[in-house]
């Protein structure tokens, strides 16, 4: 776990945000109230049960909120993004190493859904669909669409949203899938593609504590907690 602690110490240190009192931290994982991690889908399993609250403004000398990663998205999108002012349900869909999703009610959000584990066509979706996949197995755009496409139409089953918000490094390149797709529900790329979850982070800091500043250079711990896969 050193190396993923260490990595927020040094970012709060090199941008100089030394006024901050609180910050914001995302994990790939459950988080529960407390601050502890209570699943490990795509990192160490060595996290759950870990207090990475208290741990981690240990390391960093800061109060630190910290969160789910695609709800971190979901939470930026729901303020002043892709779903900002839409009613009813709204699944915000992140697509990377795994698939990530945040449910906002009404503009709420409804923490720690981890839809992306949904069992379809016999495989978890989260490494099934996600466009990692696409790269790993060398499927065509049109191949992996066919994935996604079972995907999003189990989530609008499940679900019935009336939108869907598709998040992650690969939203950027929405021209490239979107028109494979064939959903009842409209699809909209995320406002902020891949950075979603680092200004989420930051709004949820902002939440818990908001009579005071907030680094805008707000801390994700995102690829620090990969690092300790290994």
């Amino acid at each position: 776990m050193d190396a993923p602690i260490r990595a927020p110490s040094k970012v709060v240190l090199d941008c100089g945000c030394c006024w901050a009192s609180r910050i914001g931290v995302t994990v790939p994982a459950v988080v529960d109230a407390d601050g502890v991690v209570r699943t490990a889908a795509n990192i160490d399993p060595s996290w759950i049960g870990v207090d990475v609250v208290a741990l981690l403004s240990g390391a960093v000398g800061r109060n630190v909120v910290v969160l789910n990663d695609a709800d971190a998205v979901g939470l930026v999108e729901a303020r002043v993004g892709a779903a900002a002012g839409h009613p009813g349900v709204v699944v915000v869909v992140t697509l990377g190493t795994g698939i990530g999703t945040a449910l906002l009610i009404d503009g709420a959000l409804m923490p720690n859904t981890e839809l992306g584990h949904l069992v379809v066509e016999g495989h978890n979706a989260c490494f099934w669909a996600c466009s990692v996949a696409r790269e790993r197995e060398r499927l065509s755009w049109e191949e992996w669409a066919v994935r996604l496409q079972a995907y999003l139409r189990y989530l609008e089953d499940l679900l019935w949203p009336g939108l869907i918000v598709i998040g992650g490094g690969i939203s950027a390149a929405s021209e490239r899938f979107f028109p494979l797709l064939d959903t009842r529900t409209p699809l909209v790329a995320a406002s902020r593609f891949n950075d979603g979850g680092i200004v989420g982070a930051a709004l949820a800091a902002a939440d818990a504590h908001p009579e005071t500043a907030v680094c805008p250079s707000t801390v994700s711990c995102r690829v620090g907690l990969e690092w300790g896969r290994s």
